[in-house]
This record gives structure tokens, sequence and C-alpha cells, in this order.
């Protein structure tokens, strides 16, 4: 197979005390996130340049596959950003550029939370640098910000498929929980990342 499922970096289980249910990642990773990866290795079956591409290069040259190849880029970063040992206020780097470039900590989680919940229909809500300044950002859909220029450094999934076995319609309670998993660890590598780039 050209694309493979990247597996996740803890297991189904590993969220439960943080509010998101074992069904719920199941369904989420093994339904939702490999039936991307499933489709775009059908397409790679009959179309040979496919297979010679990255994930990567599908989403920045925007290429017809781009809604597959961005929702498995997307789900991939989404459950690096979760963590069971995450929550809690940031340390690092990350840190202080929440507070130079929100204010505060507060600020940013409440701006953050509210494209999220805010959300008109499917899409995802990032924290991306934009240059030298972090900034909230939202895509609909399948949106990926690197076809935009932009560097994610976290991000919310915010398709019903990620929260409505556990929360049914209500997105904003997902939101809050999903607050207390955030992998600071990670967010800080993909800033230092994003930094250097």
């Amino acid at each position: 197979m050209a694309f493979t499922l990247p597996p996740l970096p803890w297991s189904l289980d590993a969220l439960v005390g943080k509010g998101i249910s074992k069904e719920q990642v199941d369904f989420h990773y093994n339904k939702h996130h490999a039936g991307y990866v499933t489709k775009l290795n059908a397409a790679a079956e009959n179309d040979a340049s496919l297979r010679s591409k990255t994930i990567e290069q599908l989403i920045v040259e925007k290429s017809k596959f781009y809604n597959l190849a961005a929702q498995i880029w997307n789900h991939t970063f989404y459950w690096n950003c979760m963590s069971p040992n995450g929550g809690g206020a940031p340390t690092g780097p990350i840190a202080d550029a929440i507070k130079r470039d929100f204010g505060s900590f507060d600020n940013m989680k409440e701006e953050f939370s509210a494209a999220a919940a805010g959300h008109f229909g499917s899409g995802w809500a990032w924290l991306v640098k934009d240059g030298d300044k972090l900034k909230v950002h939202q895509t609909h859909d399948a949106g990926c910000p690197l076809s935009e220029g932009l560097k994610p450094v976290l991000t919310c999934d915010v398709w019903e498929h990620a929260f409505y076995i556990d929360y049914r319609n209500d997105k904003a309670a997902y939101v809050k929980s999903f607050w207390n998993t955030v992998n600071w660890d990670f967010v800080n590598s993909q800033y230092t990342r994003a930094s250097k780039l």
C-alpha cells in the first residue's frame, strides 16, 4: 500500500479519564481516520502518480485528492495533540509565545474554544504560527493550514464524528474536555519546529 494509517500515540482507552471514551476513539480512529487511508489507497491503485507523493505534497499542491490527504494529516496531528498526561497550562516556549500574542493563556483558550465550539458545520480549530505570530484559525471540512502557508501547532477536530458518541450535540462540552488532553510537549515541539522553518 502507498499510504499507511499511523498508529495512535496511546491506547484506545487512554483518554477515558479525560472525558473521551474508548468507543469514541475507536470509531473515530478505526472507522473515520482509517477510512480516509483506505480511500486514498484505492485511488492510488488507479493512479500511479499518486504513489510517488507524500501526504504533505498532496495537501500543499492542492491535488484532486486534497480532502483525503488533508483528513489523514489533520487526524494524525490531532491525535498527537492529545495525551493521557495532557491538560493544564502550557509551559516552555509556547507559553511565552501565547502570552506575547494573546496576553494570557486564558485569552487564547477562550478565543480557541469559541472558534471550536462555534464553528458552523464540519471543520477544525487551530492554533497556528503565521509569520512571527500565533493566531487562532478555523478551516472548514478537510481544510489544512499547510495549504495556506500556515504552520500548525495545535488542533481540535470539530467534525461531529469526533464527539457525537460521548457528547451528542454538545460540542462546547467536548471542547472543554479537549483542554484536559492537550499534549503541551507536542505543541512545544511543533512551535519550535515552526520557528526554525
